[in-house]
């Protein structure tokens, strides 16, 4: 379901939909087009039956590869794989949230700009040392 090709007004909640299926587009290499996705089973419904034990099954795995190619296997390995994981569950999570059939259900712009960015620097390592994440 897209919401502008169902002919309903430009909207923040359109937008904040369309947001919220690309972040699901980009991080399941899916299209809501997809084959599997017939009958109740959309891109959005995909994503949320995979939270947050699945979500790794669910990941584009060309994300994956690129990331974990150059870690060796250590700590930091395993380590850096787990922060992975935790961002993204978060990553879905928001996608998720701002796709939501009802627009009344959908995360507001603004907070998944501050999650998205938040995530962003728990990824990278930014200000771990000034926050509990």
């Amino acid at each position: 379901m897209t919401e502008y090709g169902i002919g309903n007004e430009v909207s923040t909640f359109g937008d904040i939909y369309s947001y919220g299926i690309l972040l699901l587009e980009i991080f399941t290499g899916r299209k809501p087009t997809d084959e599997i996705f017939t009958g109740s089973l959309s891109l959005h419904q995909f994503a949320k039956l995979a939270l947050p034990e699945r979500v790794m099954e669910i990941v584009d795995p060309n994300l994956l590869s690129a990331e974990v190619e150059g870690l060796n296997e250590s700590q930091t390995h395993t380590n850096a794989k787990s922060k992975l994981e935790k961002c993204l569950i978060s990553t879905i999570t928001v996608g998720v949230a701002c796709s939501a059939i009802s627009i009344k259900d959908r995360m507001d712009i603004e907070d998944a700009m501050v999650e998205m960015q938040r995530i962003r620097d728990l990824y990278l390592g930014v200000g771990i040392n000034d926050t509990n994440n």
